[in-house]
């Protein structure tokens, strides 16, 4: 979560300059002031951080009024604390915009990263003599105070939820589970409707291919409770928006808008909602009217702004939708996806730049579709938006011709901008309908490093559509995966183990996987943990130990001793999904499980049930279970005889 070079160059940091660094530190406490309230897991956390930092801004309005007269120690301690405070915009808004999901299954990477980021703050906070600045002492006493929370926050931890860890380890190990419960889930995670659903599925999602977590079998817990989650959702809303259907024309009468359905600035039903810097929404056009008129401020609060971004309120519209079809009213005519660049516009989406990109794209020379390919690679990377007009203007079909382009650099921009598109839901199909999978498959044999790691990123991308995966088998995928698991750079490793992981959910791909060798080479890694493949290698052995196919190739390495050592010495995760694995093959099986008796796996797994995640303990428990069935099964034998 470390700022890049280009961010704190935006944020002003580096100036050398006191009134820029004073400047900077401003605009950062302004940005977090207009985040929006996190009503996620970690929403205290979130609170305590963003409060800290809006306590800072006294300081930094005292120092502005003497900017000039700082020296250089006080300058270079601000550049530290503004870029600790970048750090920390960041940590907010990557927590705020993340799944929920995986924030509360993997609690302690988040505390860590809380941690880490309160740390900045205190030690540059701690870097800064009070004493050398000419400040009051009102604000002194402040900062101090915010300083000591801040030592006291670096050792403490959020508490958690254990009814709802509870919940959730219930819903994930049933296969029918309580409707009480999973409302009960929906309702602390704050996922209302289908819509929240959808983007908490797209956070879920953007985080894999990001490379910001290693493939597990949780990868797998967390999409199937997401799909009962969100029949849950459809049923009720389904069944909630009948009846309220069926009430509002049986009255025969125009029912009440909602207050919060309507426009601060007009009063009329918003149709494109958007959020401002201050967090309040408006209709998108009549905000805009605003803005263009010179105005800065937040018509509302009167608040000043602190940028002129319009970001779309989906969750909002999404709401209005449903209000409009219960109760029975032309839905508000939907507003194009495309629009023209203006000032306050957060996309960077112009129907006409990129219908030029594609002239580019389609017949331009070498050189040229080179450039348009790399451009339109990173605005499909860019939002949401550009994603939908790119596919809209007919990008896909002429990117998936690329991909047998000679040139090596148009390749890799063609497959990559491919992988950023689909991230979008719809743009999957379209780029399935272009049969693209077959060319994504030959770029995963090209000598391009890089495009090979982005192409295995565009399959499992592409195979989180069940049907997807039977497709992307047959094409051939999984040998070339394969290849590039055991050959490729680090990435390169990650983005194959990734893919492979996610297409052998479906049986026919584990045949496919286990006949083309993968569990020698699995073995392989886990003995020799110097590769940094471990975790992977894990997860994919366990996903193929479900086959009977997989099992059997497993089980003939000898693997139990392996899983028995690396239950003893291994990482909090390699220990998880070493039980995990052991589970799979010691079940239905005495003679796996007498191997596992004799490594000494009680002993692991009785240590696991103490110091394990919660899903390691789950494993260790049925483990010890089934070691303590096969003896009473045996003594019991014995007795009769």
């Amino acid at each position: 979560m470390a700022p890049t070079a280009e961010e704190e160059e935006a944020a002003g940091i580096g100036g050398g300059h006191g009134a820029a660094a004073v400047e900077a530190l401003l605009g950062l406490v302004a940005d977090v002031s207009a985040l929006p309230d996190n009503r996620g897991p970690f929403r205290r956390m979130c609170c305590d951080l963003a409060r800290r930092v809006k306590l800072l801004a006294p300081l930094f309005d005292e120092l502005g009024d003497d900017a000039d007269s700082l020296g250089p120690a006080e300058i270079r301690g601000l550049e530290t604390l503004c870029a600790a405070l970048l750090e920390a915009k960041d940590v907010l808004r990557f927590v705020n915009e993340g799944s929920k999901l995986y924030q509360v299954l993997r609690p302690q990477k988040f505390e860590q990263v809380f941690r880490k980021v309160t740390e900045s703050i205190e030690k540059a906070l701690g870097e800064i003599c009070l004493d050398k600045l000419n400040v009051s002492v009102e604000v002194k006493e402040q900062i101090e105070l915010v300083h000591s929370q801040l030592c006291r926050a670096k050792e403490s931890t959020d508490s958690l939820d254990l009814q709802l860890n509870r919940d959730l380890n219930w819903a994930i190990s049933e296969n029918h589970c309580d409707p009480t419960i999973l409302k009960r889930i929906l309702e602390k995670l704050q996922l209302k409707n289908k819509n929240d659903i959808m983007r908490e599925s797209v956070a879920l999602h953007e985080m894999v291919i990001s490379g910001a977590e290693d493939p597990d079998v949780s990868v797998e817990e967390m999409s199937s409770l997401l799909k009962k989650l969100k029949d849950f959702v459809i049923s009720e809303n389904s069944t909630s928006a009948s009846i309220e259907k069926k009430t509002s024309f049986a009255k025969h009468r125009s029912p009440v808008i909602p207050d919060d359905f309507r426009c601060p600035i007009s009063l009329e039903l918003m149709k494109d909602p958007v959020i401002v810097s201050t967090g309040q929404t408006y209709e998108r056009s009549y905000i805009q009217k605003w803005l263009d008129s010179g105005h800065k401020t937040c018509p509302k609060t009167q608040q000043t702004l602190s940028h002129a971004t319009l970001t779309p309120n989906f969750v909002l519209k999404s709401l209005i939708a449903q209000w409009c079809d219960a109760n029975g009213i032309e839905l508000p005519k939907k507003q194009g996806s495309c629009q023209e660049s203006k000032p306050g516009n957060s996309s960077d989406c112009n129907r006409a730049g990129i219908n030029v990109l594609l002239q580019r794209l389609a017949n331009g020379n070498q050189e040229e579709q080179r450039a348009a390919a790399g451009e339109l690679r990173l605005l499909a990377k860019r939002n949401a938006d550009n994603r939908i007009c790119i596919a809209e203007a007919g990008a896909i079909p002429i990117l998936v011709q690329l991909l047998s382009s000679p040139d090596p650099r148009t390749q890799e921009h063609a497959v990559t901008a491919l992988l950023n598109l689909s991230i979008n839901e719809d743009n999957k199909g379209l780029i399935v309908k272009a049969k693209a999978i077959p060319k994504i498959v030959e770029v995963l044999e090209s000598e391009s490093m890089e495009a090979r790691e982005n192409a295995a990123a565009a399959l499992f991308s592409l195979s989180v559509v069940d049907q997807n995966k039977v497709l992307i088998g047959e094409a051939g995928a999984i040998p070339a995966l394969i290849n590039l698991l055991c050959h490729g750079s680090p990435r390169g490793k990650k983005d194959a183990a990734t893919a492979i992981f996610n297409l052998c959910i479906f049986k026919g791909n584990k045949v496919i996987a286990v006949k083309a060798g993968i569990v020698v080479y699995l073995i392989r890694m886990l003995v020799d943990p110097s590769g940094g493949m471990v975790d992977e290698a894990l997860a994919i052995l366990a996903i193929l130990a479900s086959s009977q196919e997989g099992k059997t190739a497993i089980t003939h390495s000898n693997p139990i001793p392996l899983m028995v050592k690396l239950m003893k010495t291994g990482s909090a995760r390699v220990r998880e999904n070493a039980a995990a694995l052991l589970f799979s093959l010691c079940g239905g099986d005495e003679q796996q499980l007498r191997a596992a008796v004799e490594s000494g796996a009680e002993e692991a797994l009785k240590d696991l049930m103490e110091t394990g995640t919660e899903r390691a303990k789950r494993k260790a428990s049925s483990l010890l279970g089934l070691i303590r069935q096969t003896a009473d099964s045996s003594n019991g034998g014995c007795a009769e005889t």
